[in-house]
């Protein structure tokens, strides 16, 4: 029998040897399955001291997955060494993190079937003219996350003054705080197809140049259609291990990719079954 596979969570935040509570049904998912062995590393420690602290030590080398929260590419950097020093050896590199993580790296893989986007990089002012000339309306975004769910609008009509937008650019800044990454992304603005008042998203793992799975991401019903088969079979081979693309349905009919991301800080979407996705992802990385 092959070797089980390592997978690396972050422990709760005041309790090192119990797994993050949001994360509890994950690790339950993962040792159901018998293909997985866990170990946890200490939240506090790591992501406010900068010291990486496991349950468990390894003599030999183990390769592992990382299922946790987002990190900045260079803590990112810093966790995969820590843990190569440990014997862990996560399958998705620093560069590989990166480049899915950092939208403004992938983009130029998307082609057509992703939203327009200017992009400004920190401490560069955002040229809210040329802004204007191209988008009728636009959305913001650091380059790996917007400020959804916040009072911070969801989109800008070309028509806001400079001093409105530097009014709520304000707001954007103080909601990402620590989390602000790269600089600014101006996209254009999507309106997407809703079924009884739900968006029609999808969200797709891909490991090892397969499709793990493709479910749905936006709490619709099972009778919105899924995205078209070609365009899913179509990013299979961007270039990294373990990643996500996230799909939409616009008011026409057709579809773009809304965002990608790191396979390891995607969260699974809601009614997934989740040992499903552990049994998926260990023989897809093992193959």
């Amino acid at each position: 029998m092959k070797q089980k596979l390592l997978i690396v969570f972050p422990s709760d935040f005041f309790e090192r040897r119990a797994v993050d509570p949001d994360l509890a049904r994950e690790y339950d998912a993962c040792l159901e399955t018998g293909l997985y062995e866990a170990v946890l590393f200490d939240y506090e420690k790591w992501f406010h001291g900068d010291r990486l602290v496991l349950t468990e030590k390894f003599d030999l080398p183990r390769r592992a997955v990382y299922r946790g929260w987002m990190m900045k590419p260079e803590k990112y950097e810093a966790f995969y060494m820590e843990l190569l020093r440990r014997n862990v050896h996560l399958v998705t590199d620093p560069a590989q993190y990166e480049y899915m993580h950092v939208f403004p790296n992938v983009y130029p893989a998307l082609g057509e079937d992703t939203a327009k986007m200017l992009t400004f990089p920190d401490g560069a002012p955002v040229d809210l003219d040329e802004v204007r000339r191209s988008f009728r309306r636009f959305m913001v975004k650091d380059y790996v996350k917007s400020v959804k769910g916040t009072d911070f609008p969801r989109y800008f009509e070309n028509t806001v003054t400079r001093e409105e937008f530097d009014r709520e650019m304000e707001k954007f800044y103080r909601y990402r705080g620590g989390l602000y990454t790269g600089g600014i992304c101006i996209k254009e603005y999507l309106k997407l197809k809703e079924y009884i008042g739900r968006t029609n998203e999808y969200r797709a793992y891909y490991v090892q140049g397969q499709v793990l799975c493709v479910s749905r991401n936006s709490g619709q019903g099972d009778f919105a259609p899924a995205p078209p088969e070609a365009l899913i079979l179509k990013y299979r081979a961007l270039p990294a291990s373990f990643y996500t693309v996230d799909f939409a349905e616009l008011e026409d009919g057709t579809w773009k990719i809304l965002e990608t991301g790191d396979g390891g800080v995607s969260g699974l979407s809601e009614g997934q079954d989740y040992p499903a996705f552990f049994r998926g992802l260990y023989c897809a990385i093992n193959k």
